[in-house]
């Protein structure tokens, strides 16, 4: 947690960090999940951040200064992201498996396009999900979950 928090605030992306550390991509994915850092690993991390090994081996704690844990404000950010990272994928699968479902319809039945149908009735489904995802049409976000935390608390939170 600690290295992609060191990371954020640098604004150097994973393949960044590696180049710059000799890691690969995938260690240091690993090693931001939680996975333990052998000490090689640590060696370049910590010269990379110019930082002592046993500064990376410390596991962020709530009463720790503010360098150190991610803010709200990372977190949200980061969950935006995801949600981003997960409508691009969607989109991936739905060109891939529906492109598809035009081959095998004109493989079969050339003079009834029946692909259509599917393609219709997911491309809604993505086009929902690209609109929560890029925030356009966010009839259920945040702001929606804090009031109604409040509502039902019956406080300001």
């Amino acid at each position: 947690m600690i290295i992609r928090k060191l990371r954020l605030q640098r604004g150097w992306s994973q393949e960044q960090l590696s180049e710059m550390s000799g890691l690969s991509v995938r260690t240091i994915q690993r090693i931001e999940r939680g996975d333990k850092a052998g000490l090689e690993s640590l060696k370049s991390l910590a010269a990379v951040f110019e930082v002592q090994i046993a500064d990376l081996q410390k596991e962020p704690e709530p009463d720790m200064t503010a360098d150190v844990k991610i803010t709200e404000e990372e977190t949200r950010v980061i969950n935006q992201v995801r949600e981003i990272k997960g409508f691009y994928s969607h989109l991936m699968t739905y060109a891939l498996v529906i492109t598809g479902l035009f081959i095998l319809n004109y493989m079969t039945s050339p003079e009834y396009i029946w692909a259509w149908w599917p393609a219709m009735g997911w491309g809604i489904g993505i086009v929902s999900h690209g609109l929560s995802a890029f925030e356009v049409l966010n009839f259920f976000g945040a702001d929606w979950e804090r009031k109604q935390v409040e509502k039902r608390l019956g406080r300001k939170l």
